[in-house]
């Protein structure tokens, strides 16, 4: 079973945090499932860039993203690389690395 590592955040996971993932979950669903509150503004439906994180470690495991995906990610705040909308990245068997960036264009939180 696959392992994601989020690393440290001041407000979704202070101290990080190490999960188990299933096969086929997005990075979000895995995230939500254990109280790892990462911004999703569109439902998950890649309309929006509030998801975005980018991956540390097992980047290169991911199925590569989609145009809508890299369009979406045109619009996020402090895009790298490494970056993926956490609710497009399907894990598979490799472990991951997690960092959240701390800031999202979702200027307004409910």
């Amino acid at each position: 079973m696959p392992k994601i590592t989020f690393l440290p955040h001041p407000e979704l996971c202070p101290q990080g945090s190490t999960v188990d993932a299933e096969e086929g979950e997005s990075i979000l669903e895995v995230a939500l499932r254990n109280d790892i509150d990462i911004d999703h503004a569109c439902e998950m439906s890649c309309a929006c860039s509030t998801c975005h994180c980018v991956v540390r470690e097992g980047f290169d495991s991911l199925t590569p993203s989609d145009e809508q995906e890299d369009d979406m990610l045109d619009k996020a705040w402090g895009v790298e690389p490494q970056s993926r909308l956490s609710c497009q990245a399907r894990v598979n068997k490799t472990d991951l690395v997690v960092e959240v960036p701390r800031y999202t264009l979702n200027h307004a939180k409910e």
